[in-house]
């Protein structure tokens, strides 16, 4: 349970901090023999920093109801 309640602190934190990332993909637009047109796309992937303080929150009760279990 310990572990558990770190891992999800610590995540809960991490997503707090930070509220997103982008994937970069590379898509091939032109192929005409020795000529190659690539193209980058940026996908963004966002989500709210309300769902970082949940997992914060989730994480201290776990860590909670594990130490009073043992």
């Amino acid at each position: 349970m310990k572990t558990l309640g770190i891992v999800v602190l610590a995540l809960g934190i991490i997503m707090t901090v930070f509220t997103g990332f982008n994937i970069i993909t590379k898509k091939k637009v032109v192929d005409v023999g020795p000529l190659e047109v690539n193209k980058e796309e940026k996908t963004p992937v966002y989500w709210s920093p309300v769902t970082g303080g949940v997992l914060i929150v989730a994480g201290v009760l776990i860590l909670v109801v594990g130490q009073r279990r043992a």
